[in-house]
Protein backbone atom coordinates (compact mmCIF):
# COMPACT_ATOMS: atom_id res chain seq x y z
CA UNK A 1 0.00 0.00 0.00
CA UNK A 2 1.10 3.56 -1.06
CA UNK A 3 -0.04 6.44 1.00
CA UNK A 4 -1.54 9.26 -0.90
CA UNK A 5 1.49 11.55 0.56
CA UNK A 6 3.45 10.07 -1.36
CA UNK A 7 1.60 10.54 -5.03
CA UNK A 8 1.73 14.45 -4.43
CA UNK A 9 3.67 15.02 -7.87
CA UNK A 10 1.98 12.08 -9.69
CA UNK A 11 -1.34 14.05 -8.97
CA UNK A 12 -0.49 17.34 -9.65
CA UNK A 13 1.54 16.47 -12.93
CA UNK A 14 -0.84 14.23 -14.19
CA UNK A 15 -3.44 17.48 -13.88
CA UNK A 16 -0.98 19.37 -15.50
CA UNK A 17 -0.87 16.85 -18.27
CA UNK A 18 -4.39 16.19 -19.03
CA UNK A 19 -5.34 19.94 -18.65
CA UNK A 20 -2.75 20.82 -21.78
CA UNK A 21 -4.57 17.94 -23.56
CA UNK A 22 -7.99 19.04 -23.04
CA UNK A 23 -6.67 22.62 -24.41
CA UNK A 24 -5.24 20.92 -27.86
CA UNK A 25 -8.11 18.53 -28.14
CA UNK A 26 -10.74 21.54 -27.79
CA UNK A 27 -8.85 24.21 -29.30
CA UNK A 28 -6.43 23.25 -31.74
CA UNK A 29 -8.05 20.35 -33.07
CA UNK A 30 -11.54 20.25 -35.15
CA UNK A 31 -12.67 17.08 -33.27
CA UNK A 32 -15.28 18.98 -31.34
CA UNK A 33 -16.21 21.80 -33.53
CA UNK A 34 -19.94 20.40 -34.19
CA UNK A 35 -20.75 19.42 -31.09
CA UNK A 36 -23.67 21.81 -30.59
CA UNK A 37 -26.12 23.22 -33.24
CA UNK A 38 -26.75 26.54 -34.01
CA UNK A 39 -30.64 27.67 -34.12
CA UNK A 40 -32.82 27.99 -36.86
CA UNK A 41 -33.22 31.88 -36.71
CA UNK A 42 -31.13 31.98 -34.09
CA UNK A 43 -31.64 35.97 -33.64
CA UNK A 44 -35.66 35.49 -32.95
CA UNK A 45 -34.82 32.94 -30.46
CA UNK A 46 -32.39 35.02 -28.72
CA UNK A 47 -34.45 37.56 -29.15
CA UNK A 48 -37.88 35.85 -27.62
CA UNK A 49 -35.86 34.24 -25.04
CA UNK A 50 -34.04 37.79 -23.82
CA UNK A 51 -37.83 39.46 -23.52
CA UNK A 52 -38.23 36.59 -20.84
CA UNK A 53 -35.67 38.12 -18.76
CA UNK A 54 -34.51 34.51 -17.43
CA UNK A 55 -32.17 34.33 -14.96
CA UNK A 56 -28.50 32.34 -15.27
CA UNK A 57 -29.50 28.72 -14.41
CA UNK A 58 -30.57 25.42 -15.62
CA UNK A 59 -34.65 24.74 -17.21
CA UNK A 60 -36.60 22.27 -18.17
CA UNK A 61 -39.79 22.72 -20.50
CA UNK A 62 -42.71 21.47 -20.32
CA UNK A 63 -42.11 21.42 -16.31
CA UNK A 64 -44.18 19.77 -14.11
CA UNK A 65 -44.64 20.70 -10.40
CA UNK A 66 -45.37 17.32 -9.37
CA UNK A 67 -46.37 13.46 -10.31
CA UNK A 68 -49.80 14.78 -10.12
CA UNK A 69 -49.50 17.43 -12.92
CA UNK A 70 -47.19 15.44 -14.91
CA UNK A 71 -50.12 12.83 -15.44
CA UNK A 72 -52.29 15.81 -16.39
CA UNK A 73 -54.17 16.05 -20.05
CA UNK A 74 -52.82 19.63 -20.04
CA UNK A 75 -49.28 18.17 -19.27
CA UNK A 76 -49.49 15.90 -21.60
CA UNK A 77 -51.08 18.21 -24.22
CA UNK A 78 -47.72 20.14 -23.94
CA UNK A 79 -45.35 17.27 -23.90
CA UNK A 80 -46.73 16.64 -27.65
CA UNK A 81 -46.62 20.08 -28.57
CA UNK A 82 -43.25 20.81 -28.15
CA UNK A 83 -40.55 21.96 -28.21
CA UNK A 84 -39.42 19.85 -25.13
CA UNK A 85 -36.01 20.94 -23.78
CA UNK A 86 -33.10 21.12 -21.55
CA UNK A 87 -31.47 24.28 -21.24
CA UNK A 88 -28.74 26.66 -19.39
CA UNK A 89 -28.78 30.43 -19.19
CA UNK A 90 -25.11 31.76 -18.82
CA UNK A 91 -24.58 35.42 -17.67
CA UNK A 92 -25.05 37.87 -20.70
CA UNK A 93 -21.83 39.25 -21.83
CA UNK A 94 -18.27 37.87 -22.70
CA UNK A 95 -17.55 34.15 -21.25
CA UNK A 96 -14.73 34.34 -19.02
CA UNK A 97 -12.76 31.38 -19.07
CA UNK A 98 -10.70 32.01 -16.21
CA UNK A 99 -12.93 30.70 -13.68
CA UNK A 100 -13.84 27.61 -15.75
CA UNK A 101 -10.33 26.72 -16.25
CA UNK A 102 -9.55 27.10 -12.52
CA UNK A 103 -12.15 24.68 -11.89
CA UNK A 104 -10.97 22.44 -14.77
CA UNK A 105 -7.71 22.18 -13.45
CA UNK A 106 -9.28 21.62 -9.95
CA UNK A 107 -10.86 18.90 -10.95
CA UNK A 108 -8.16 17.50 -13.10
CA UNK A 109 -6.17 17.14 -9.76
CA UNK A 110 -9.02 15.83 -8.04
CA UNK A 111 -9.27 12.69 -10.67
CA UNK A 112 -5.71 12.29 -9.91
CA UNK A 113 -6.43 12.07 -6.12
CA UNK A 114 -8.92 9.00 -7.08
CA UNK A 115 -6.84 7.37 -9.12
CA UNK A 116 -3.61 7.79 -6.38
CA UNK A 117 -6.34 6.68 -3.84
CA UNK A 118 -7.11 3.75 -6.08
CA UNK A 119 -3.94 2.69 -7.14
CA UNK A 120 -2.27 3.45 -3.62
CA UNK A 121 -4.43 0.46 -1.81
CA UNK A 122 -4.04 -1.92 -4.47
CA UNK A 123 -0.66 -1.86 -5.26
CA UNK A 124 2.89 -1.72 -3.34
CA UNK A 125 5.19 0.83 -3.61
CA UNK A 126 7.96 -0.63 -6.34
CA UNK A 127 5.33 -2.18 -8.23
CA UNK A 128 5.72 -2.88 -11.76
CA UNK A 129 4.83 -0.08 -14.46
CA UNK A 130 2.02 -1.49 -16.18
CA UNK A 131 0.10 -2.43 -12.98
CA UNK A 132 0.05 1.12 -11.91
CA UNK A 133 -0.78 2.36 -15.24
CA UNK A 134 -3.94 -0.49 -15.43
CA UNK A 135 -5.29 0.83 -12.20
CA UNK A 136 -4.57 4.56 -12.48
CA UNK A 137 -5.59 4.25 -16.16
CA UNK A 138 -9.19 2.35 -15.55
CA UNK A 139 -9.68 5.23 -12.10
CA UNK A 140 -8.79 8.03 -14.28
CA UNK A 141 -11.21 6.82 -17.26
CA UNK A 142 -14.13 6.25 -14.84
CA UNK A 143 -13.87 9.80 -13.84
CA UNK A 144 -13.53 11.51 -17.02
CA UNK A 145 -15.48 9.55 -19.34
CA UNK A 146 -18.12 6.91 -17.95
CA UNK A 147 -19.30 9.96 -15.66
CA UNK A 148 -21.01 11.80 -18.76
CA UNK A 149 -22.94 8.78 -20.51
CA UNK A 150 -26.02 9.37 -18.44
CA UNK A 151 -26.13 12.80 -19.94
CA UNK A 152 -27.18 10.91 -23.14
CA UNK A 153 -29.24 8.96 -21.40
CA UNK A 154 -31.26 11.08 -19.47
CA UNK A 155 -30.32 14.27 -20.52
CA UNK A 156 -30.43 13.23 -24.44
CA UNK A 157 -27.10 15.10 -25.44
CA UNK A 158 -25.89 13.46 -28.61
CA UNK A 159 -24.55 10.09 -27.98
CA UNK A 160 -21.91 11.29 -30.51
CA UNK A 161 -20.64 14.48 -28.51
CA UNK A 162 -20.89 11.69 -25.54
CA UNK A 163 -18.55 9.54 -27.59
CA UNK A 164 -16.19 11.91 -28.37
CA UNK A 165 -15.94 12.92 -25.00
CA UNK A 166 -15.21 9.78 -24.11
CA UNK A 167 -12.40 9.26 -26.66
CA UNK A 168 -10.71 12.54 -24.73
CA UNK A 169 -11.41 10.90 -21.72
CA UNK A 170 -9.44 8.02 -22.66
CA UNK A 171 -6.44 10.28 -23.44
CA UNK A 172 -6.69 12.07 -20.44
CA UNK A 173 -6.68 8.94 -18.21
CA UNK A 174 -3.63 7.76 -20.25
CA UNK A 175 -1.95 10.58 -19.49
CA UNK A 176 -2.87 10.12 -15.74
CA UNK A 177 -1.61 6.18 -16.07
CA UNK A 178 1.59 6.94 -17.67
CA UNK A 179 2.20 9.57 -15.04
CA UNK A 180 1.64 7.48 -12.23
CA UNK A 181 3.39 4.35 -13.83
CA UNK A 182 6.59 6.80 -14.76
CA UNK A 183 6.13 8.34 -10.89
CA UNK A 184 5.51 5.36 -8.77
CA UNK A 185 7.85 5.23 -5.65
CA UNK A 186 10.18 2.87 -5.90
Amino acid sequence: MVELSALWLPILLSGVFVFFASFVLHMLLPFHKGDYLKAPNEDRVMDSIRALELPPGDYMMPKACDRKEMKSAEFDAKMKKGPVMMFTVFPSGPISMGSSLAQWFVYCVIVGIFAAYVSGRALPVGVDYLHVFRFAGVSAFMCYSVALWQNSIWYKRSWMTTFKLTIDGLVYALLTAGVFGWLWPR
